[in-house]
């Protein structure tokens, strides 16, 4: 059951990232509201309304087919122009910051309703439209449908200003970072404060896995989810080790080994292991935090690359940076889980070295030029040397070596040599 319940959240998480799922599930909500007033009408209820508030009532048949064909008409026309817009927007954002960004931009929960109320409401007053004749009587109208469908017009029209607003918003690029940012931040904290209670010399004691029995997966994708406590609990009644050699959120190979075990697996055994793992051909940072450091990277290069050249975008960039950086130096690089103080499970993964020579290799590629970006870049790996790190020191040698990389890239490509005594002064390093 616990499996199931796993498997079916995964689920609910990849499709509520696709742009179609909430207004696909409003517009059936629309579909299923026309026939439950069509019910409540046979029941007499707009002669209910008559009688209490008379003057909601319309007089007659051509009136409303009239009102209601001009609210369709006018509810497509703003909902094409909606659907325009994002698709518009998504292509600014792709051609002007990265690719990256739109799975994130278009799971925005708030457009989704927007564009599912437009479809919904069509639907519902397309429906109602049905059991109206011209020559209808005020007393044989379904008032109440009508009156509800005169609301939802409305809904829709304030929500077209709602959206406006709200598109206008998400695709400033403060906004963009503030949101990848926060989402990484909550997904780092929640495995530091994991790891911290675990805190234990258990967690560096695992075996060599050289000559472990080896194990592919059936369908290539994105290590995207794993049921840590399923897995653990499998590898505790099975008395074996496991270690999963890819690292989460990167692409597993069909015929690449993934998962080494320290006894020998039957098939059986190796699917259920597979049952708690989720692969995707698509990744969230709510999922994998790594993804976070990957779009802001892309961001900063791609605002300093020649058609763009944007610093100040550069520069908030880095900002960003600076603060997830500080909070990955209080996780361990072992991944490493325990049940009942033992560890049974190794899952590879992208330890800080490599995880700061990535973001800094474009970064240095792109902003070694700029003087005032080279010394952010400086002050962002000082103020992580003196950061609280997780019984790792080697996280400030890795910090040391790429001031040093920086400075030889910047001295080799800043042309005034003002420029780069000053960088080579704030850094405090002979080079």
């Amino acid at each position: 059951m616990k499996k199931l319940y796993i498997r079916l959240k995964t689920f609910f998480n990849t499709i509520q990232g696709k742009i179609a799922f909430y207004p696909t599930l409003l517009a059936v909500l629309g579909f299923n509201l026309a026939f439950v007033m069509a019910w409540l009408e046979e029941k007499g209820v707009s002669k209910f309304l008559l009688d209490k508030a008379p003057q909601l009532m319309l007089e007659d048949g051509d009136t409303v087919l009239t009102i209601m064909s001009a609210c369709i008409a006018g509810i497509i026309s703003i909902m094409v122009f909606s659907f325009s817009t994002v698709m518009l927007l998504l292509s600014q954002a792709s051609s002007n910051f990265s690719p990256r960004l739109l799975p994130g931009l278009i799971s925005d929960k708030k457009n989704q309703l927007i564009l599912g109320t437009y479809l919904a409401t069509i639907i519902y007053l397309m429906f109602i439209l049905f059991s109206i004749e011209p020559d209808d009587e005020k007393y044989t109208l379904p008032g109440l449908s009508i009156l509800l469908g005169i609301v939802f017009t409305i809904l829709c029209l304030a929500s077209f200003i709602y959206f406006i607003h709200n598109m206008s918003q998400s695709i400033q690029i403060n906004n963009i970072l503030d949101n990848i940012f926060y989402k990484s931040k909550e997904r780092l904290e929640l495995i530091t404060t994991k790891e911290e209670e675990n805190d234990s010399d258990l967690l560096n004691s695992f075996p060599a896995t050289k000559n472990w029995h080896s194990y592919n997966v059936t369908k290539g994708g994105y290590f995207q989810n794993i049921s840590l406590k399923n897995i653990t609990e499998f590898c505790e009644v099975n008395d074996t080790r496991i270690y999963l050699a890819i690292p989460k959120g990167f692409f597993v190979l069909q015929h690449a080994p993934f998962i080494k075990s320290e006894k020998k697996l039957t098939e059986e055994q190796l699917k259920k292991i597979l049952d708690n793992i989720n692969f995707a051909r698509g990744e969230f940072v709510e999922d994998n935090y790594i993804l976070a450091f990957k779009q802001i990277t892309e961001i900063a290069v791609k605002a300093m690359s020649p058609g763009i050249n944007d610093p100040g975008t550069a520069i908030n960039a880095i900002d960003y940076l600076t603060e997830l950086f500080a909070l990955r130096m209080r996780k361990n690089d072992n991944g490493i889980l325990l049940r009942n103080n033992k560890a049974w499970l190794k899952i590879a993964i992208v330890t800080f070295e490599e995880l700061l020579y990535t973001c800094m290799a474009s970064l240095r590629t792109y902003c070694k030029h700029d003087p005032v970006l080279v010394e952010k870049l400086v002050w962002m790996l000082q103020y992580l040397a003196v950061q609280k790190v997780y019984k790792n020191e080697n996280y400030k040698e890795n910090i040391a070596n790429e001031i040093q990389l920086l400075l030889k890239d910047a001295k080799s490509s800043l042309a005034n040599k003002q420029d780069w005594k000053k960088v080579k002064k704030m850094s405090a390093v002979d080079s």
